[in-house]
């Protein structure tokens, strides 16, 4: 054998080791992806969910702040609610309308309006529990407020 075929030949081993490694990459890759996309939408909050959040509004007329009610969600990206709020020790009943976005990994976003206070609140959340509860975070400027909503008919339970 001479050069020029040792030459090629070692040419077309070492391509036949890279096309083997990219392809073991891909192998091992593409299952991590899709294990990212949990499959969760809009339509996996749908229904009613009992929340409670406890934190502090820092702005003025802020304070320690406490609040427990339901929110309901109608499985499309829209939202109501109703609850009882207490900000530095004033109780106010308040409604809630808004919008919410779930992403394929199981987090998302919800916008909600509380009448008749006048607030827009911003919450960034993660479902868990095979989508019968989520975590909450208040996301914002000014607030540090935190919670947990469960689904309040889970799964295999009738609503009474």
């Amino acid at each position: 054998m001479n050069a020029r075929e040792m030459t090629m030949k070692r040419r077309t081993i070492a391509k036949a080791f890279t096309i083997a490694a990219v392809t073991a990459l891909v192998v091992v890759v593409a299952p991590t992806a899709s294990a990212d996309d949990k499959g969760c939408s809009n339509a996996t909050l749908k229904g009613t969910f009992a929340h409670k959040g406890t934190g502090f509004i820092t702005g003025p007329g802020g304070g320690p702040l406490a609040h427990v009610g339901t929110i309901t969600f109608d499985g499309h990206g829209g939202l109501t609610g109703a609850g009882i709020l207490s900000l530095n020790g004033n109780i106010v009943p308040e409604t809630d309308t808004g919008t919410y976005i779930v992403n394929p990994d199981c987090t998302g976003t919800f916008t909600s309006q509380l009448s008749p206070i006048g607030i827009t609140g911003h919450v960034f959340f993660v479902i868990d529990e095979s989508g019968n509860e989520f975590q909450l975070i208040g996301t914002d400027p000014g607030t540090v407020i935190a919670g947990v909503a469960r689904r309040q008919f889970p799964a295999g339970h009738s609503e009474q």
